[in-house]
Parts: C-alpha cells; sequence; structure tokens
C-alpha cells in the first residue's frame, strides 16, 4: 500500500500546490498560448504529471502506470463510446437525408439562428444532459446545429456554453447522487442547495448565449424568448431540485423550457434578421406531413427511448414511484430490464489500484483506501449511454432504409475522423486520474481550502477546477466532495451548502475542459488548429460565470438564512 502526501516538499503547502499545478500550466500553455491541437498539449500535460507523480510524490512506477491507464481507459469507455455512436447517429440521418426534413421542421418554427440555437444547444441539450450526460448533449446538439448551417466553430463554442446550466443534474441525477454518496449527506438536502445555486445561472444562461452570439444589438431581438427559456427551465429546476429530488430535474426543466418556447413562437416573432458569422446560407424550408417529420426524427426519438431506458430501469427512487399501484407494472418491467443490462455489466478491481492508495487527513478523516467504486471499472456494455447510441443508430438503419454496406461505410469513416479526439480523450483523463491518485489534485484542493473566510467563493472555484481537469461533474464530486465537507466544519460553514457548491460550481468547468473540447471538435468536424481557438474561447466565460456561482455561494453563506425544504 501506498500513502498519500499532501504536502511533499517539506511541507510546504504553496510550493507543493504550485509544482503540483504545472501539469495543468502546461496543458493551458500549450492550447491556450501556444495555439498547439489539443492531443498535443493533452499528451504534453499527462507526460508532466508523469514526472510530478514520480519524482515529487514519490508515486511508485506500477501505480504511476496503472493510474494513466485506468483513467485512459475511462476516457475511451464510456465518454469515447459515447461520443463515437452520437457521431454516427448524426451520419445516419445525414446519409438517408432526413436531416434536411429536421432542418425544414424547425426552419418552420423559426429561422432564427438565435431562436435555434435557444431550442437545440440549450433545451434540447438539457434534455439530453439529463438522460444521459458524459458528453452525450454536446455531440448530439453541435452537430444537429452544424447540419442546419451554423459554422462548426460557432456550434462548438454555442454547445459549450448552453451545456452548463443542466450539468450538475446529468445523467438521472448522478452528479448528486454520487456526493451524496461519498459525503454521507443527504441526497435531497444537496440535491436543494445544488437547485438554489443553479437556478439564478439558470435564468441568465439564454441571455448569455445570445449576447455572446450577437451582442446587445442581438439580443434585443429575442428579448421574450430569452425570458421565456431562462424562467420556465429555472423554475422547474428549482422546483424539481428541491421538492422531489435531483434525478428528473433537468428532464423536466429542459421539457418545460422547450414548450416554453414552442407556445411562445405559435404567437410571436422576431422582427429583426440576425445572420452568424460564419454560418452558411439557411435553404427556404418545405413543408412535409406530420408522418415524414416524425420518421426523419426517429433516430433522435430512438435516441431518447434507449437512454431513458436504461438511466431510468437502473434508479431505484424513481422505480419506486412506480410500485405498489395502478403503474405497478411499468417498475416490473424496468426491473426486468435492469436483469437483462446486468447481464452484460462487468465491474472489476483495477491491478493495483483497489485498496492499494491511503487518503489521509485533511481529505479524509481518518487514513482510508479509496472506496471500491472508485478504483473499480465498470463495463456496462448495454446500459452505458453510448450503446444507447448505437442501438438508437442502429434501429434507424432499418427505420430509415439505409443498407448495411452504407451503414459499416459511415462507421469506418467515423472512425477515421475522430481518431485524435479520442487520443485527447484518454489523454486528458489518463491526466487527470493519475493526478487524483498521486495527491496532486488534493494538494491543488487544500490550497484553495487555505482561503478561509472566503472559502464559499473558492468553493465553487475548487469544484470549476475538478471538473476542467476531469471533464465530469460526477468525477468533481468524488475528488472534492469530503474535502469540502471537511473544510467547511474546520471553518464552521454549513457542510451541505459546501458540498453543493462543488457541484454547482463545477459546471462552470465543463466548458473549458479538453474532453468536451475534443468532443465539441469531433461533432462540428472542427479543424484541429481551431481546438486551441475554441478553448480560448470558452475560458473567458467560464471563468466569469464560475465567479458569479462563487459570489452565490457567498450570499448564501454569510446573508441569505434559507432553510432547508422540511427544516
Amino acid at each position: 500500500m501506498w500513502t498519500q502526501n499532501y504536502t511533499p516538499l517539506g511541507g510546504n503547502l504553496p510550493l507543493s500546490a504550485l509544482v503540483a499545478s504545472l501539469p495543468v500550466f502546461v496543458l493551458l500553455f500549450l492550447i491556450g498560448v501556444k495555439r498547439k491541437p489539443a492531443w498535443v498539449s493533452a499528451l504534453s500535460g499527462l507526460g508532466s504529471a508523469i514526472l510530478v507523480a514520480l519524482l515529487m510524490y514519490q508515486m511508485p512506477f506500477g501505480m504511476v502506470l496503472n493510474s494513466t491507464v485506468y483513467g485512459a481507459s475511462f476516457g475511451l469507455f464510456p465518454i469515447g463510446w459515447i461520443v463515437f455512436w452520437a457521431i454516427v447517429l448524426y451520419k445516419v440521418t445525414e446519409k438517408t437525408g432526413k436531416f434536411e426534413i429536421i432542418k425544414d421542421s424547425i426552419g418552420g418554427l423559426t429561422d432564427d439562428r438565435r431562436l435555434q440555437a435557444l431550442m437545440i444547444a440549450f433545451a434540447f441539450g438539457a434534455f439530453i444532459e439529463g438522460a444521459a450526460g458524459f458528453g452525450t448533449p454536446v455531440a448530439v446538439a453541435a452537430a444537429m446545429l452544424t447540419g442546419l448551417g451554423f459554422a462548426p466553430f460557432y456550434a462548438a463554442g454555442i454547445c459549450l456554453l448552453a451545456n452548463t446550466a443542466p450539468v450538475a443534474f446529468g445523467s438521472i441525477g448522478i452528479p448528486v447522487v454520487t456526493l451524496a454518496r461519498i459525503t454521507g449527506l443527504s441526497e435531497n438536502g444537496l440535491s436543494a442547495w445544488v437547485g438554489r445555486i443553479c437556478a439564478p445561472i439558470s435564468i441568465f444562461i439564454p441571455m448569455y448565449l445570445i449576447l455572446v452570439m450577437g451582442g446587445p444589438k442581438g439580443l434585443a431581438g429575442v428579448i421574450p424568448a430569452v425570458a421565456v427559456c431562462g424562467v420556465a427551465f429555472a423554475t422547474a429546476q428549482f422546483f424539481v431540485s428541491n421538492y422531489v429530488g435531483p434525478q428528473l430535474t433537468d428532464i423536466l426543466g429542459a421539457l418545460a423550457a422547450l414548450f416554453a418556447l414552442v407556445l411562445l413562437l405559435k404567437v410571436w416573432k422576431p422582427s429583426d434578421k440576425f445572420v452568424l458569422e460564419g454560418e452558411v446560407k439557411a435553404h427556404l424550408p418545405k413543408k412535409h406531413d406530420a408522418g415524414a417529420i416524425l420518421h426523419a426524427w426517429s433516430p433522435y426519438l430512438y435516441l431518447v427511448f434507449f437512454v431513458l431506458l436504461a438511466g431510468l430501469s437502473g434508479n431505484a427512487v424513481i422505480k419506486g414511484w412506480f410500485r405498489g399501484g395502478a403503474m405497478d407494472f411499468v417498475a416490473v418491467a424496468l426491473d426486468a430490464v435492469q436483469k437483462f443490462y446486468a447481464k452484460a455489466t462487468f465491474v472489476f478491481d483495477w491491478p493495483g489500484l483497489a485498496g492499494q492508495i491511503i487518503q489521509v487527513s485533511p481529505v479524509a478523516a481518518t487514513p482510508t483506501a479509496y472506496p471500491a467504486d472508485q478504483t473499480s471499472f465498470s463495463l456496462n456494455l448495454l446500459s452505458a449511454s453510448g450503446t444507447a447510441c448505437l442501438m438508437a443508430s442502429i434501429a434507424s438503419m432499418f427505420t430509415l432504409g439505409l443498407g448495411f454496406g452504407d451503414y459499416v461505410k459511415v462507421v469506418g469513416d467515423t472512425a477515421k475522423s475522430l481518431s485524435k479526439s479520442m487520443l485527447t480523450i484518454a489523454s486528458v483523463l489518463g491526466l487527470a486520474y493519475l493526478l487524483n491518485f498521486c495527491g496532486a489534485t488534493a494538494t491543488m484542493g487544500l490550497a484553495f481550502s487555505a482561503t478561509g473566510a472566503v472559502f464559499p467563493f473558492f468553493s465553487a472555484l475548487l469544484g470549476w477546477l475538478a471538473v476542467f481537469l476531469t471533464g465530469s461533474d460526477t468525477s468533481a464530486n468524488a475528488l472534492f466532495g469530503n474535502l469540502q465537507v471537511v473544510t467547511a466544519k474546520t471553518l464552521n460553514l454549513d457542510p451541505t451548502l459546501m458540498a453543493a457548491a462543488n457541484s454547482a460550481g463545477g459546471v462552470m468547468g465543463k466548458m473549458i475542459s479538453l474532453q468536451s473540447i475534443a468532443v465539441a471538435a469531433a461533432a462540428t468536424g472542427m479543424a484541429s488548429s481551431d481546438e486551441s481557438k475554441l478553448f480560448r474561447f470558452t475560458l473567458r466565460h467560464s471563468v466569469f460565470l464560475a465567479s458569479m456561482l462563487g459570489l452565490i455561494v457567498m450570499l448564501y453563506s454569510y446573508v441569505i438564512d434559507w432553510p432547508l425544504p422540511g427544516q
């Protein structure tokens, strides 16, 4: 066994944190300043992380290797698996010509790029985030916007910005559920606080999205739509997270925003004309009957069905809502699906890591090995979100009449185009897991926690840093959840609020994680030389929005006394 040391340089925390952050600086410098492709930046950051783990933390070489391969494997499955099949699904609709009908159906509602961004990047993306998470919404929505005529760069940037409000409740509430399990705090209490922190930002995000797209002049023409979209989503997000739980927060919030926008467009249209830089000129939408539109949208209906089936079948809380009443058959059917999926699920301890790395104070109250679920690998071949995309693409092949040979060609072409993106994702996750297991991430986190009275502000930024490193709010909560609780108790702050701040702050790190950048670039077919430009584009927005969340947490900590429901 090997014990972590969070101040390896002579017990000096600031100096240790400075050196621990070297891989992050290397990554940022290469992609943000030298404008190197994401895969080059990621590999270089990984190389420097290996040196830090070996030389500063004295981590055994075998553990360094195992940690890196473990993270890279997680990058390829489930994350890379999702990206790959989401792109295949989009290309199937494109190959069969059905995406033209999808474009016409959206154009029939509106040809305004701002409203299309609100409907697809924000509302539909939030729905996919709530159902699947782990990169799926950016992959699907960015591909759809590109197909509608958005320039690849703006399609990617818009989707990364939009995929902030729903992240904390993604994948049927998994980030909050994980945070509750890691910290031992109330799941409903964490859900309520995350909702309270995120809801004010959720009102603001649609407006901010349009400001980024078109400035004040572009925003002025769609204020009714921005207001309706933001208020509908945020209201549902607040009430569901506070009074129902985390599982359906995103799904119901997204549906509220979508329905509100559709109803608004029945009685209102923008009076101005808006052109987005670099867009492909939109064709005039043709009229199609309801059957043709439903047929064209069937790939994404299949996707929603398979994703929800996997998510709901494994969620005991939601199944519990149906048991014992007139809808008991639903719970029985979901149980049957769960058992079927379980036959193709293989969970095993990762060699050389399980029970071998000991966390110590203040990250853990007592010397403790990493929990089993953080050192095991789950190969859930049927219930993974990527497999839902795969199933949807196969069903679409038959429904849309695509020949098997053409389908195989689509798969092969997608594999060729995504090779560098997959390398980026694997390298970034290898870096993130290595920094976690060697103790470097905890060292950086402890440096944040030494900020005293302003810790509530930096609590949110700690979550932001963790998601930047891992690309996942769930992983960020597993990484820093206990640290937030320990620090909160030391400073006489509310542990539930501080843990929730970790999850809420993390949503703003999603848009700058190299994993997300790689997903967006792959989904839009963006040139690799534009990835550094995309990173710089999202970075300033990420820092600004994360700072806003930090200020909200400060208000809740010292100004607004707001008891949780039932207290």
